[in-house]
């Protein structure tokens, strides 16, 4: 019965262990969640289809240089609350970031629009040419500009506009 036992948890091991890795295979991906239910996903992938630009900042003090695609550019592939229809409700709209590990951040939509105010944010995928690490990535938001990082969310995995009630 004990040999049993042990063949059973070493085969329930290896199940648990391919399990794992065939979830690190997975590409990682970004979900955009406009309104009115539209909405879309990037890989990687997509995300190097859009226009590249190169971000400098200052970041604790010290310049770095990350490699990403304008927020405005990943927004656009879903539809959001613009034009003469939102006249009255946009700025009632937010934009939720969700990372990988629980961490949320807000975006107010005037922040975003650019009807409102040209502040640009970045989807970035590398820093100082290389792709970002584990800790950091695949995704994070960058917003010059901001005295503090607590908006520039490590390991994006949703973006999801919203209205407040």
């Amino acid at each position: 019965m004990r040999i049993m036992s042990m063949t059973l948890a070493k085969a329930i091991a290896a199940l648990v262990a391919a399990g794992y890795a065939a979830l690190a295979q997975v590409p990682a991906t970004i979900t955009v969640q406009g309104i009115g239910g539209s909405s879309a996903t990037f890989s990687a992938t997509d995300l190097a289809s859009l226009p590249q630009h190169t971000v400098k900042v200052t970041e604790r003090d010290k310049p770095v240089t990350f490699e990403g695609v304008l927020l405005s550019d990943v927004l656009a592939k879903v539809t959001l609350p613009t034009a003469e229809k939102f006249h009255k409700t946009a700025a009632s709209y937010y934009m939720l970031v969700e990372a990988k590990d629980g961490y949320r951040a807000i975006y107010a939509w005037a922040e975003l629009d650019s009807s409102f105010m040209e502040k640009p944010i970045y989807v970035v995928s590398g820093r100082e040419g290389k792709p970002l690490d584990a800790a950091e990535g695949p995704f994070r938001l960058v917003a010059p500009g901001e005295k503090r990082g607590a908006r520039w969310v490590r390991q994006v995995t949703a973006l999801k506009i919203l209205q407040a009630n």
